[in-house]
């Protein structure tokens, strides 16, 4: 693992904050050059300002909704935006959608094979280019000098000003209508209540105010303007729109939200398509992470195919509009496994796992936070990393499909500034006895190997919020196995390969500890990362943990939690309850989640009265086993809780013996 060196960014921002309210503006890093010296990045935003007679907190609160302020070296963002005023370059060509082997319905009783669907669709409104035209600035330096970049939004945020018949004006207020139209939609039923809502969060963030520290050290503040309050769109009321034959969203009121419904409907080839629907209330678990390897057109058009798959949310990554396409009450096809499936509700976010790297665009992290803990206070779904995975957390339903499970949203979600904006910051544990660690590197600091980007093969050096994980305390160790994964083969660096990666918000127990190095429990054996006492990637952290009961030496895992054979009635066929291929062996731990009951949806009928739960007596313990949950019998293992100090101290003793 390495890290950027130099930049003691907490003592920074701690410096920074709180948001200064008035008085003049400091100075932060350097990427340009005025008269012979550096040009800070702040300088580079007010000279702009100046220049296009943008108001200074304008420019920056759109840039920040866009971007954070982060350069992110140049390249280009999920959805082919650069810099920090994100400029779409148009002419970037859709990369093709990644096709994975995963049944997303993940019922081997009734498999639908995945398909290779066209995710052609129109390009996005070329900003960048746009800007080259108004400024005299070639492309090729817009997208790479971040200066540059920031004159070329400034120059976009007064053409639309004088667009709409407005002359520049010092106010904030009076600019409401060209932020709104900034992040350049094209899709017209959908562009009022979008525009409204991002006009929205970037007014809000001149209000509370903004400062931090950029991915390539500049210092950035925003002051704080608490009296400000724009007024909204006249069209600001088509943000939640919905047919009178189709329900409303189910968003948060302040949200543009839209319904678009998946098909449902029979299929000629027999069977029907894309998803489950169910009547009355379904237990929900788990909110699950997507990105969906394609554009928001794309994905939003193969939802109202009925022979693809279904999904509850899409969200777009210009301005975060979001789109719902099954009540939260109904079933998805899209994790791969049915169970999961059965009892979560899935977002799949505009982008690619590893195209452009980090960078999903803080809109649409900010839109998708908001929806999820919503939905998380609706359904009582707690709101941390048992509970809120990504997809490339879901385990696979059997032995078999294992190797095929997804990967996304991958190493590049920033899980620590979206529990952030979730209101559920993830912190370390004050307990001195702490027998567990969280996976939790520096974002900003943090880089990680990674190979299989792009057409390079080789990835960009970019912030991850993922460890790797070596079966030796040293970077030359080779990286822990994964017998799912890779059978007869070694875990590799793929981006694309979970097989020995721990992630931000993930929490182990401890296994021992050994100078720069820790040690987890991890798919059934020690697992090793870097984790330096000056710059820890990982954080004490509470919380109870299973082991094998006493006299088993090892427990099977299993990747969903069905019910015994007894629990099913007459007429409705068992399930089979194949364990997976890992074991979890006496003498180590792992964390708890939650504890599961054994349930099993019946469906696979048009009509949906035809479904019916089936609950068995058998409880399960949900896992963090590797990079994926995993299910254990409840019979089979028993709880160390959080005040077992006794248990603590045998636990202490037991990883100093193995070191």
């Amino acid at each position: 693992m390495r890290r950027l060196p130099g930049i003691a960014v907490a003592a920074t921002l701690a410096a920074l904050t709180p948001p200064v309210t008035g008085g003049p503006v400091p100075a932060g890093g350097q990427t340009a050059r005025t008269h012979g010296m550096p040009e800070s990045r702040q300088a580079a935003f007010a000279r702009a300002a100046r220049t296009y007679g943008v108001p200074e907190s304008v420019l920056l609160a759109v840039s920040y909704m866009e971007s954070r302020w982060d350069v992110n070296d140049g390249l280009p963002s999920v959805s082919a935006g650069y810099g920090p005023m994100h400029l779409v370059d148009g002419r970037l060509g859709p990369e093709h959608h990644r096709r994975d082997a995963e049944d997303p319905r993940g019922d081997e009783r009734r498999p639908h094979p995945p398909v290779d669907p066209d995710t052609t669709a129109p390009p996005p409104r070329d900003t960048l280019h746009r800007a080259a035209e108004l400024t005299g600035i070639t492309p090729g330096r817009l997208r790479r000098d971040p200066v540059a970049n920031i004159e070329g939004g400034a120059a976009l945020l007064a053409d639309q000003q004088r667009r709409l018949g407005e002359p520049p004006d010092a106010d904030p207020v009076r600019w409401y209508g060209a932020v709104a139209r900034y992040p350049g939609t094209t899709d017209p039923g959908a562009s009022a209540g979008a525009a409204s809502s991002f006009a929205d969060e970037v007014y809000a963030t001149i209000r509370t105010g903004a400062a931090r520290v950029t991915d390539d050290g500049a210092r950035v503040v925003l002051p704080a303007a608490p009296g400000l309050s724009p007024p909204r769109l006249p069209t600001s009321a088509g943000q939640r729109r919905a047919s009178a034959a189709a329900p409303a969203p189910d968003c948060p009121p302040a949200l543009s939200c839209e319904w678009m419904p998946a098909a449902y409907q029979r299929l000629k080839q027999g069977g029907y398509g894309n998803h489950d629907r169910y009547d009355g209330p379904r237990p929900i678990d788990y909110i699950v992470i997507h990105d969906g390897e394609t554009s928001y057109d794309a994905m939003t058009r193969l939802a109202a195919d009925p022979t693809y798959l279904s999904w509850h949310f899409t969200l777009r990554s210009s301005d975060g509009h979001i789109a719902q396409h099954l009540r939260c009450s109904d079933i998805g096809w899209h994790a791969g496994n049915w169970y999961v499936n059965s009892r979560s509700i899935g977002l799949e976010h505009e982008g690619y796992l590893a195209r452009g790297g980090a960078w999903y665009t803080e809109a649409m992290y900010r839109s998708s936070a908001r929806l999820v803990a919503y939905l998380a206070r609706k359904y009582k779904v707690p709101l941390d990393r048992a509970h809120i995975i990504g997809h490339d957390n879901v385990p696979g339903t059997t032995p078999a499909t294992v190797r095929d499970m997804h990967s996304d949203p991958g190493p590049y979600w920033d899980w620590s500034h979206y529990f952030e904006l979730l209101g559920s910051p993830l912190t370390r544990s004050s307990d001195p006895t702490a027998r567990s660690v969280m996976i939790k590197p520096d974002y900003a600091l943090n880089q990680a190997r990674f190979t299989g980007c792009a057409k390079s093969g080789a990835c960009p050096a970019r912030s991850t919020s993922s460890v790797w994980l070596h079966d030796r305390p040293s970077e030359a160790a080779p990286l822990v196995k994964d017998i799912g994964k890779h059978p007869t083969g070694d875990s590799t660096y793929s981006v694309y390969d979970q097989a020995a990666l721990a992630s931000t918000g993930q929490r182990y127990a401890l296994a021992g500890r050994k100078g720069d190095w820790t040690a987890i429990w991890y798919l059934g054996r020690k697992a090793w990362f870097h984790d330096p006492a000056a710059n820890r990637t990982s954080v004490p952290a509470t919380g109870p943990l299973v082991t094998p009961r006493h006299g088993l030496t090892s427990v099977k895992v299993y990747g969903r939690a069905y019910p015994d054979a007894s629990a099913y009635p007459r007429g409705v066929p068992a399930q089979e309850l194949t364990p997976l291929q890992y074991t979890l062996p006496a003498g180590q731990f792992y964390s708890l989640g939650m504890t599961s009951p054994a349930t099993y949806l019946r469906a696979g009928a048009f009509d949906p009265s035809h479904h019916r739960i089936i609950r068995g007596d058998t409880p399960y313990r949900q896992i963090q086993f590797g990079h994926r949950i995993m299910f254990v019998r409840a019979a089979d293992v028993r709880v160390v809780p959080d005040n077992d100090r006794r248990q603590v101290a045998g636990m202490r003793a037991s990883a100093l013996r193995r070191r």
